[in-house]
Formats: C-alpha cells, structure tokens, sequence
C-alpha cells in the first residue's frame, strides 16, 4: 500500500487514467465491430459508411495512446480490404 503522500495522489491518478483509457479502448473496440458486422452482412455501401466513422475513432485511440499508431493504421487497413474485396 501506498505510504507517501505523493504515491497515494499517483494511485488516484493511475485509476482515474485507466478508467478513462479502458472507455476509449471499448469505444474503439466497438467501431471495429461495427465495421465488422456490416462486412459480414456483404453490404458494401453501410461497410464504407462504418468504415467511415470509425476511422477517426480509432486514429484518435492512437493518438491518445490507447492503441500503438502502427496499430491503427493496420486495423483501418486490412478493414479497408476486406471492404473493397465486397462484391457490388
């Protein structure tokens, strides 16, 4: 347990980050889902639409540190593919 004045503000602070950082990571979570879901149903035009507004969703995870840039871009990539590779 923290004994210090300073360690027990900076384990209020950790909790407060992780909370926040766990709702941005589902938000996230969720977009990609989203995306995924209007994939599997083969419509192309509500796939792009969801692609569409995930997409900066999941670039703002990346640059709030939720998820590593790299990251992100790779989502947003290979989700793009599999739009394109629709039929119709």
């Amino acid at each position: 347990m923290a004994n210090t004045k300073s360690a027990k503000k900076a384990v209020r602070v950790s909790e407060r980050r992780t909370a926040i950082n766990k709702d941005r990571r589902s938000r996230v979570r969720t977009y990609i889902r989203k995306v995924e879901e209007a994939i599997a149903s083969g419509d192309k035009g509500a796939a792009e639409t969801a692609l569409r507004v995930a997409q900066p969703e999941i670039m703002r995870g990346a640059q709030k540190g939720v998820v590593h840039k790299s990251t992100a871009s790779r989502k947003i990539s290979r989700l793009s593919a599999r739009i394109r590779a629709l039929a119709g």
